[in-house]
């Protein structure tokens, strides 16, 4: 079974708005440091949030290079069960690759954070100043993405 590119920008963002969790890989000095993260798409914009602490926000401040990985539709394949490299997955993915930034502006926290309840609930909310203030709010600008697909 051969792996496919995908190269019809719908079906990427398609693959995008179809999965519930992206990791984010960082670079920590010179060690790889990925996480996974609830997000919100829209525009070639990946929005995440968080606490405003933590191992996450240090390494982002220092270099803002990341690179997000999605997938869906993993499933076991094989053409012979009883011969090991007949085995391979069947997938859809997208890796994209941008600079992440902080969200300072209080009304532009508020369309993210939105913009991510969007993915998941297909709403919107009003949020209290003190919560807004209080989470960390960032996005990452798509520069490079790619798709993969192998079976679909």
């Amino acid at each position: 079974m051969k792996h496919f590119e995908i190269t019809h920008f719908p079906e990427i963002e398609k693959i995008i708005n179809s999965v519930d969790v992206c990791n984010i890989a960082m670079v920590d000095g010179d060690k790889p440091y990925v996480l996974p993260f609830n997000f919100g798409y829209r525009d070639k914009i990946i929005y995440i949030h968080s606490g405003p602490g933590g191992r996450k926000t240090t390494v982002l401040k220092k270099n803002n290079n990341v690179c997000i990985s999605f997938e869906r539709d993993g499933k076991l394949h094989f053409v012979s069960e009883g011969v090991a490299c007949s085995y391979s997955m069947k997938f859809r993915s997208v890796i994209a690759e941008g600079k992440l930034q902080f969200i300072e502006d209080f009304d532009e926290k508020v369309e993210a954070l939105n913009i991510i309840m969007k993915h998941y609930t297909k709403k919107e909310f009003e949020y209290s100043s003190p919560a807004v203030h209080g989470v960390c709010v960032m996005k990452i600008v798509i520069e490079k993405i790619s798709g993969r697909k192998r079976g679909y």
